[in-house]
């Protein structure tokens, strides 16, 4: 068979994907480094997103609380800091905690530095 008849290549539409490619475009042009963007890289990318943005979000539900058909923020950030593929979103998911938990962390901090 010749390789002119691919059954695997996608074209690339907006019925292959649920992100808005102009906002993807928009991220992708806020970098200094990038002028130009071509299609099938605009479409990529958004596809790739999507796919990221899915396998989070079902590795987050699998690991969550259990609730049925809930995933809460606390269950992305607990798999941000439990997987391992997930920790570069720590700073971007970091665990809540209360403002007066925060306060109590940052005094005694203090104390250790003043001695």
């Amino acid at each position: 068979m010749s390789g002119d008849n691919v059954d695997a290549k996608v074209a690339p539409n907006s019925k292959n994907i649920s992100l808005p490619v102009s906002r993807v475009k928009l991220i992708m042009k806020s970098s200094p480094d990038v002028s130009n963007i071509n299609q099938d890289a605009l479409f990529l990318t958004t596809k790739a997103t999507e796919l990221f943005v899915q396998h989070l979000a079902r590795s987050s539900f699998k690991n969550g609380s259990g609730k049925k058909n809930t995933l809460s923020y606390s269950d992305l950030a607990n798999a941000a800091e439990a997987m391992e593929n997930f920790q570069f979103l720590t700073d971007i998911l970091p665990k809540k905690i209360l403002a007066r938990d925060y306060l109590k962390t940052l005094e005694d901090r203090q104390e250790e530095d003043e001695i």
